[in-house]
């Protein structure tokens, strides 16, 4: 679109330029998606984002940790491994209710 817009943005100058381009011989559609199409593309999304929470939640408990000078490797298997031996060593620095947050 943006070779179309002759001027400054705003709606009218956009409906211009798309109307323009819509005109244009070589001017490529791309196709309407199927059903089973958005719903696969949703599902990836869905995904990506619980994915990233994940991750966001791991690398705040290694961070909450290395503030009490407990350090893990990388790496979400690294700390379902780590997590229940350091909760069960009584000579950390760990108080009592961050010791409770395991069972939410």
């Amino acid at each position: 679109m943006k070779p179309y817009v002759k001027t400054n943005k705003n709606d009218y100058i956009d409906a211009e330029a798309i109307a323009e381009a819509v005109t244009r011989p070589t001017m490529r559609f791309v196709p309407i998606k199927t059903d089973d199409q958005l719903d696969l593309q949703s599902l990836h999304r869905i995904r990506e984002r619980w994915v990233k929470g994940r991750t966001a939640v791991i690398n705040q408990i290694r961070g909450l940790l290395l503030e009490r000078g407990i350090t893990m490797r990388k790496g979400r298997k690294h700390l379902e491994a780590s997590v229940p031996q350091i909760l069960e060593d009584a000579e950390n620095k760990l108080s009592g209710a961050l010791r409770a947050l395991r069972h939410f």
